[in-house]
């Protein structure tokens, strides 16, 4: 008799061989697998520089934003042409729907060149997702959003500290109103929630949207490839709906790519703007 462990993992393959065909040794299938986060190693193996495809990615993502960006601003115009009127809608957009809109004009300015290397810089990697030859975002291994909670946690505690030397770690840890025996509960809850929760769930949030998306558009498009070419007949009627459902992923995932930017440099905003406060 199966133990209990045993039984579901048995009902579980079962289930999924009901819903798409495995991966076989016979090439017929394979779906998407954890391992393609972790490519082989393209240049410098062995050494603590290696350059694997999502490293490469993340260099073209970054060159990518450079160019564009010195393109569009490398002849100033008092009236712009296509060019840099594009640059400067681009920068405009993190200018005021992120840094003025929630810090004001004068700390807005201050934290702009920051919100907008995060958001740039996140939307340049998420969107390497659906583009033919990368095919995978460099978001989507967690250094880069480690990285980049950790810049938005140290930009945030910086923030408090500036304005508010003593008042932003009394006032953090010992909220003003509470009968001092709950600090006993609520000064760890404070601790964990403003100072360990932030940065965790910025990286998870950008990470997870990333990794579930290349699973999907992989297994809408691998499929699609076995229907048509592999099966053939009858089974490339499901061709036609894998590819269909692809299609819509994909552009489902260029919107994501755009939301996830936004989300990460808002939420750095936002965790600037609540140290800036007055009640600290």
């Amino acid at each position: 008799m199966l133990h209990a462990p045993n039984q579901e993992t048995t009902l579980l393959a079962n289930a999924l061989n009901m819903i798409v065909p495995l991966a076989t040794d016979d090439g017929s299938f394979h779906g998407p697998s954890i391992a393609e986060f972790f490519p082989e190693v393209i240049f410098f193996p062995g050494t603590p520089f290696e350059i694997n495809r999502i490293v490469l990615i993340r260099f073209i993502s970054v060159t990518a934003i450079l160019v564009l960006f010195w393109l569009g601003t490398r002849k100033m115009k008092l009236i712009p042409g296509r060019g840099q009127s594009l640059a400067e809608m681009a920068l405009d957009f993190v200018r005021v729907n992120i840094a003025e809109d929630l810090l004001g004009k004068k700390d807005g300015r201050r934290f702009l060149p920051l919100l907008t290397t995060i958001f740039f810089m996140v939307l340049a990697m998420n969107i390497t997702g659906i583009i033919p030859f990368l095919n995978i975002a460099g978001t989507s291994v967690i250094g880069v959003p480690l990285v980049l909670a950790i810049v938005a946690y140290i930009a945030f505690i910086y923030a408090g500290l500036r304005k508010h030397p003593v008042a932003f770690l009394r006032n953090s840890l010992f909220p003003p109103g509470v009968p001092w025996p709950l600090y006993i509960i609520v000064t760890p809850i404070e601790f964990v929630s403003a100072f360990v929760l932030r940065p965790v769930t910025l990286t998870l949030r950008l990470l997870m949207n990333m990794v579930v998306g290349h699973l999907l558009l992989v297994l809408f498009f691998s499929a699609t490839q076995f229907f048509f070419f592999t099966a053939g007949g009858f089974y490339a009627l499901f061709g036609v709906g894998t590819l269909a459902f692809g299609f819509v992923f994909t552009l489902f995932e260029i919107l994501v790519a755009v939301l996830q930017a936004y989300v990460f440099a808002l939420l750095t905003a936002v965790y600037i703007q609540l140290a800036l406060a007055e009640e600290h």
